[in-house]
This record gives structure tokens, C-alpha cells and sequence, in this order.
């Protein structure tokens, strides 16, 4: 097995597979061929063309960023890829980050990321969210 670790973004379809593959929440194909030219970076890794982990960052580039998209292939987890996306996204962010720019996350495993360095920032904020109604295309 030869990985290959590529900083772009995966292609839309790659993504919202591996989005799906990974147990994350779908995203939809127009959405994801919107939003990941976006991205302030990307990290995808490959088995030969087979998207089987990434990461992304995205922010306006200096006062906000926010790390999205970690995900991995549940048949190549325990391997350490998670840990080094992530490495290429702390690389990233070390080199971009100003002070006060401020580096956030949703993390559905919090401890993964603890182990990793970062902080849940509770009590002293919260996350928060809202849900909208999706707008038709036409």
C-alpha cells in the first residue's frame, strides 16, 4: 500500500463519498462543488485514486479559521492517517496564523483531538448552531 498525501481538496464526488464512507453527515453535491474551491487548504490522502482520508480549513485567512472535513476511511482507521492530516493542517495553520487569529472546530471525537493539543473551550464558550431551510435551485 502507497499513500499519497496531496495539499488540495479532494474532487466534490471524492468528498461527499468519503463523507458518507466515514459516517459524517452528507453534504450535497452542489454544495460541495460551491464550497470546497473555498477552502483556504486542503489535505487529501490516496490509496493509488482512492480518497481514503482529508481535512480541510477553511476561514477568511487570517482573523478566523476553522478546521472541517476530518475524515477517514473506517477500513484504513488505527493507522495513524487522522493524526497526520491533521499534522498537515497544524502545518498549515502554523505558518498562516496571526495574533489573535482564532482556530475553531466541531469535533465529534473530542479526545482524538485533546491528544492532538487542542482544547475543548468550554465553560468558558460555546458552540453553537442553527438549522435552515434549504433553498431550491432552479
Amino acid at each position: 500500500m502507497t499513500l499519497e498525501f496531496e495539499e488540495q481538496v479532494p474532487s466534490p464526488q471524492e468528498y461527499c463519498d468519503l463523507r458518507v464512507t466515514a459516517g459524517l453527515s452528507p453534504k450535497s453535491l452542489e454544495a460541495a462543488k460551491i464550497g470546497l474551491p473555498n477552502s483556504l487548504y486542503g489535505v487529501s490522502v490516496k490509496d493509488g485514486e482512492k480518497l481514503i482520508a482529508m481535512g480541510r480549513v477553511i476561514g477568511d485567512g487570517a482573523c478566523n479559521f476553522e478546521i472541517v472535513d476530518v475524515a477517514v476511511n473506517p477500513y484504513y482507521q488505527g493507522q495513524g492517517l487522522g493524526r497526520k492530516v491533521m499534522e498537515h493542517i497544524d502545518n498549515y495553520l502554523s505558518s498562516m496564523a496571526l495574533v489573535g487569529s482564532y482556530v475553531s472546530m466541531i469535533a465529534d471525537e473530542p479526545v482524538f483531538y485533546e491528544k492532538l493539543g487542542y482544547k475543548l473551550v468550554t465553560p468558558a464558550s460555546h458552540g453553537m448552531t442553527k438549522k435552515f431551510k434549504p433553498i431550491q435551485k432552479t
